[in-house]
């Protein structure tokens, strides 16, 4: 896939873009990442300009790229902080631990660990339909 890096998008659009291809994973903007400073997580209404972005481009994204790869190329080539979660269920997780973990691997993790919490909620409401 091509993700479209652009000034007159917002977050969402580029985060909605990237969930089309991997729903089990969330890519977060922030505005800074230096060494002791707090990382400021950036509201998805916010044009990309927000996040720092210094220049228009498309980003190849393809399932063996690590999610290192993804997150060093946002930095590298148009300025950008973020940080890729996986789902977990119904909880959303970063995925700092299994950065070398490629874009596949994680998304195929979320969707197994997700799919069975998903599966015991739909039962669980229509349990309580029955009532």
């Amino acid at each position: 896939m091509v993700l479209h890096i652009s000034q007159s998008r917002t977050l969402k659009e580029t985060q909605d873009e990237f969930n089309n291809a991997y729903p089990y994973l969330r890519i977060e903007f922030y505005r800074n990442s230096e060494p002791g400073l707090a990382r400021r997580h950036l509201k998805n209404f916010m044009p990309m300009t927000a996040a720092g972005l210094k220049q228009n481009g498309e980003l190849e994204i393809y399932d063996q790229m690590t999610v290192g790869q993804l997150e060093n190329a946002f930095k590298e080539r148009f300025g950008l902080n973020v940080q890729l979660s996986r789902r977990s269920g119904t909880l959303w997780l970063e995925t700092t631990m299994t950065d070398n973990w490629t874009l596949k691997q994680q998304n195929d993790h979320g969707r197994e660990l997700s799919e069975p919490a998903q599966s015991r909620r739909i039962a669980s409401e229509d349990e309580s339909d029955d009532d």
